[in-house]
């Protein structure tokens, strides 16, 4: 109870296939994953259980590893028992992972330390019907040399503005990425990115602009060109959502017990 406000915070790491909702936030009239975790709350509860998360991914975005934590009162069933109980009222799109209680003043989004997503790419002649929903198909070919060169240069601490769609106003466009790897594994390639945060479809402009680095249309040194400019004009295409997935969301104590 902190400021007055009855109740308790419950934290839940939740997975979900993104392709049959308008994105994570909830919008009127839209199925969004917060507004079907609300629903499934609200049944079980039966009273309002607003939603926050770690991280709004779009529409088409999935997810292995979002954090999201609610409010409950009277809350009438056991934190341990909570994960069958939600998984039992949600549809097959969402999973809950694990549940904990955590203090009053959590935050899932402004706690994290740092949020790592994945993005595939499937590279064949000829498209898979089996990754169709979870990789983008590029069937043209890749200079994979040229990528790992092209990303080496996001990493550290820089002003991403020129990495950004609008959409979404931000005091600050500086950010520190961590990691920016291009990975082989078989017919896949996986992009994976390691930040403190994300701008608005951040990892989604990065992409498009390392495929055009590996089709030979940008030179590597694109990259700190538009560091340097700060303009969106000189990167590639935003890459579709469907490749994109929230791996991981770390925060400075394991909410769930490792």
């Amino acid at each position: 109870m902190t400021g007055g406000r009855k109740g308790r915070q419950v934290a839940l790491k939740i997975a979900y296939d993104g392709t049959g909702f308008h994105g994570f936030q909830k919008q009127p009239g839209r199925r969004t994953v917060q507004g079907v975790l609300e629903e499934a709350l609200e049944h079980l509860s039966g009273a309002s259980c607003p939603v926050k998360g770690a991280g709004r991914t779009d529409a088409g975005v999935h997810a292995a590893g979002q954090v999201v934590s609610f409010w409950t009162v009277d809350w009438p069933i056991p934190v341990g028992r909570l994960v069958p109980a939600l998984n039992g009222s949600l549809p097959a799109e969402i999973a809950v992972l694990a549940a904990a209680e955590v203090s009053a003043t959590f935050h899932p989004r402004y706690d994290a330390v740092s949020k790592t997503y994945r993005y595939t790419i499937f590279r064949r002649a000829a498209r898979c019907p089996f990754s169709r929903l979870y990789s983008l198909h590029v069937p043209g070919a890749l200079d994979v040399a040229r990528m790992q060169q092209a990303a080496a240069c996001l990493m550290g601490t820089h002003d991403f503005r020129a990495f950004q769609n609008t959409g979404r106003p931000v005091k600050s466009a500086v950010r520190t990425l961590y990691e920016c790897r291009v990975e082989e594994e078989g017919p896949f390639l996986h992009l994976r990115f390691t930040a403190d945060g994300f701008l608005y479809q951040m990892v989604r402009v990065i992409v498009g602009t390392l495929l055009e680095v590996g089709r030979g249309r940008l030179a590597p040194s694109v990259i700190n060109q538009a560091l340097e400019a700060g303009e969106r004009k000189l990167l590639g295409p935003t890459a579709p959502p469907h490749g994109l997935c929230l791996e991981r969301v770390v925060y400075r104590t394991e909410l769930f017990g490792g």
